[in-house]
């Protein structure tokens, strides 16, 4: 499949764009290649462009004490990027880090927000997956806040469990604030 193909079915799922303007869209869109545990967004840069994964995975995260608290896994074919800081154009909290070697489309700020304000279809579509972004960080915050660990686990295991095995244990403990010796305890005694 091309990367054209990928990228229109990716974002055709949550709403359709005529061809033609995401080829419009997608002519704005550069590749850039990262190897593994490249430092894509640091903590206080302003993140300047938004990726589309083609290969690869990553992890947002953000440091305290030394310790890595994961907020988000990312892989082909979606966004990656922190969101706020692309959209806001303000320094990021948190880094972007690549878990695997990772080919990303890219494309500006600036090229990305004229191409909104020229189409009603593509800022439509990129509203509709906002608000699909905002409902997942609502119910993880009440996942995280309502649900003990082995719920919490079992909810990733429904809904990802593919990341089962893309994800470093250490990491997905993270992920699910769950002590990495209480995960290797539910992934030993869960029946997935």
């Amino acid at each position: 499949m091309s990367d054209f193909s990928t990228f229109y079915q990716f974002f055709n799922q949550f709403h359709q764009v005529s061809e033609e303007v995401m080829l419009e869209y997608f002519s704005l869109w550069t590749e850039e290649n990262y190897l593994k545990r490249s430092v894509i967004t640091q903590a206080g840069d302003i993140q300047r462009d938004t990726y589309f994964v083609l290969e690869g995975m990553q992890k947002s995260y953000y440091l305290k004490d030394g310790k890595q608290h994961i907020i988000a896994f990312t892989y082909a074919p979606s966004l990656s990027g922190i969101p706020e800081s692309f959209f806001m154009q303000a320094p990021s909290r948190y880094f972007l880090e690549t878990i695997s070697n990772t080919r990303l489309l890219k494309v500006s700020y600036e090229k990305h927000h004229a191409m909104m304000m020229e189409n009603r279809g593509l800022e439509t579509l990129m509203r509709k997956m906002t608000e699909l972004v905002l409902a997942g960080v609502i119910e993880r915050h009440h996942e995280l806040m309502a649900h003990d660990i082995e719920t919490r686990f079992r909810n990733f295991v429904k809904r990802s469990p593919h990341l089962l095995n893309m994800v470093s244990q250490k990491d997905l403990a993270s992920y699910l604030r769950i002590d990495p010796t209480n995960l290797s305890k539910l992934l030993n005694s869960v029946k997935l």
